[in-house]
């Protein structure tokens, strides 16, 4: 049975808007060659070959429903109290494969001794087996690094395979399109004569499925990245993640830029006692610890979900709703930035020819803002929200960690961080769930960054005239 949350429809709205926008800025030259421009960087293809996986894989846990428990003495179907998402039902055994406690990365055994009883009847310290990992091996000591080498040699012999076909579709389709051979077109792509580099994204593919191929053969057998203190995969938590960051980034955004736009043009345009307000209301809000009101918020909401349990049919609907009262917060505090920019450049472009004579045609002052002014400050804010995704997954795992961030019971990197604040005091150290958030994380927000550097230099109008 289908389960539609909050974040869920909000997310298919956003990327049905942006499937408009790509089919409308296809059409209008204006639009098209600023993204032309992103693309024809090797820094920007190879940063949205990486995004588009993260996507990919936030979609598919997007896609909520209870699975069917059982039928009935008439047939009908009784479903399962517990939601889960396409990317759990593709990962099951990621999900179901759960250990004791702590195992290490592509370990057979648990990271710490129980007491057994010996075969003499005398009790001894070992460290046991595990239940999943290495469950096919007779011998692990002997048998793990070949099977280890044997399936991710064909993990990756099958991600190479995916990369070749996906080569080939490109190169006919460019063909076709061009009217030329896809031989030639095959190979202008290999030896990157193309004005797009398609060779440095599908190099950035290739890695990728190799990686997903590899994880796919290796991990119903193991436990790449080990396991937690409750014998959960610690690989599969990391994955888990990326959907939490990526609502963060991208619904936050949806909060922020209404208020904004709005606000910074009207200071701008308007000035005198209009613009008197809006300062004063974004300094007065500026003044105000961001930590501090989003804790308070975040606080009110947890007591008002304690006192209303039965608003709430499943525990996702309930985290799914703080995280979404987060990302609100999380808004509200952090447009003020970006309407302090547009309220300057609204200042400039007042002054502007176009406008001037706009005015002096007796176009009304709403008209002149819609049509004039706000469209020629879109560069700023596609470059400000595109700068501001990166610093706002990093918010959520710093506001996890402190304790106000989502919900205990969702997956985030923040939560993987602040588990591992305890587990690195352990003696020995886990380290393993402190490396995954670090390595999922990082490569988002280094894909984002260098996505943004490459929209700023396409969009920004003084650094492709060569001023500054």
């Amino acid at each position: 049975m289908p389960v539609f949350l909050t974040t869920d429809v909000l997310l298919y709205l956003l990327l049905a808007a942006v499937a408009a926008f790509v089919f409308y800025a296809r059409r209008k030259k204006y639009l098209r060659d600023p993204w032309v421009r992103v693309f024809r960087r090797r820094s920007g293809m190879i940063a949205m070959v990486l995004l588009s996986a993260y996507v990919a894989v936030g979609v598919l846990d997007s896609v909520h429903f209870r699975p069917v428990a059982g039928y009935g003495p008439q047939g009908q179907a009784h479903y399962a109290p517990q939601v889960i998402s396409v990317l759990d039902w593709i990962a099951t055994p990621l999900r179901k494969h759960t250990e004791k406690t702590y195992s290490a990365p592509f370990a057979t055994r648990l990271f710490v001794k129980e007491t057994v009883p010996g075969p003499n009847g005398k009790e001894r310290r070992i460290y046991p087996r595990l239940k999943w990992a290495g469950a096919g091996l007779a011998h692990p000591r002997k048998q793990e690094l070949g099977n280890v080498l044997y399936l991710g040699s064909v993990g990756a012999v099958e991600g190479l395979a995916a990369t070749a076909l996906l080569t080939l579709l490109l190169a006919w389709r460019l063909a076709r399109r061009r009217e030329q051979r896809w031989r030639a077109m095959l190979a202008r792509i290999l030896r990157a004569r193309t004005d797009i580099p398609w060779r440095a994204g599908l190099l950035t593919a290739a890695a990728v499925l190799v990686f997903v191929f590899m994880c796919a053969n290796l991990s119903p057998h193991y436990h790449l990245l080990g396991t937690d203190k409750v014998g959960q995969d610690v690989f599969f938590e990391a994955v888990k993640s990326i959907r939490t960051g990526l609502l963060i980034g991208t619904l936050t955004t949806l909060v922020m830029l209404p208020f904004a736009l709005l606000l910074g043009v009207m200071a701008g345009y308007l000035r005198g006692w209009v613009d008197d307000a809006i300062q004063y209301l974004y300094t007065t809000l500026s003044s105000i610890p961001g930590v501090l009101l989003i804790a308070a918020a975040v606080l009110m909401l947890q007591v008002y979900m304690e006192n209303h349990p039965g608003l709430f049919a499943t525990t996702a609907a309930r985290a799914d709703l703080r995280l979404l009262f987060l990302c609100i917060i999380l808004g509200i505090t952090s447009w003020t930035s970006l309407c302090r920019l547009l309220r300057g450049e609204a200042l400039k472009l007042r002054e502007a020819d176009y406008v001037v004579a706009a005015v002096g045609l007796g176009v009304s002052r709403l008209r002149v803002m819609t049509r004039h002014l706000l469209p020629n400050m879109m560069h700023i804010v596609l470059i400000q929200v595109v700068l501001d995704f990166s610093g706002l997954v990093l918010a959520e795992a710093v506001l996890t960690y402190v304790g106000v961030g989502v919900d205990p019971t969702m997956n985030s990197w923040g939560n993987m961080i602040n588990g591992a604040r305890l587990e690195l005091a352990r003696d020995p150290v886990v380290w393993w769930p402190l490396l995954a958030a670090f390595l999922f994380m990082s490569v988002l927000v280094l894909a984002a960054n260098v996505f943004a550097d490459a929209v700023r230099d396409a969009f920004d109008p003084r650094l492709r005239s060569g001023t500054v």
